[in-house]
């Protein structure tokens, strides 16, 4: 069983693909708005896919926070 994802370190996966401080990261936030891209996107579900994490790109279009992404992220072990 994999270790369950702080929403602070979700937040630190979210903000280094996006060249900011954690802290700078509102976990309410639109990530696209903010300046995700889906490429960066993939780039996080590949890290989280390797954490032992069963996501995919599309699961985390429904509702693109850093709050709502570190919830799914909790119910989705591989």
């Amino acid at each position: 069983m994999s270790q369950p994802f702080t929403l602070d370190a979700v937040r630190a996966d979210i903000a280094a693909e996006l060249f900011l401080d954690p802290a700078e990261l509102d976990p309410a936030a639109d990530l696209f708005a903010a300046g995700l891209d889906s490429v960066r996107v993939l780039s996080l579900v590949e890290r989280w896919r390797a954490a032992g994490r069963e996501i995919g790109f599309v699961d985390l279009l429904d509702e693109p926070t850093a709050t709502a992404w570190w919830r799914l992220l909790n119910t989705r072990e591989s």
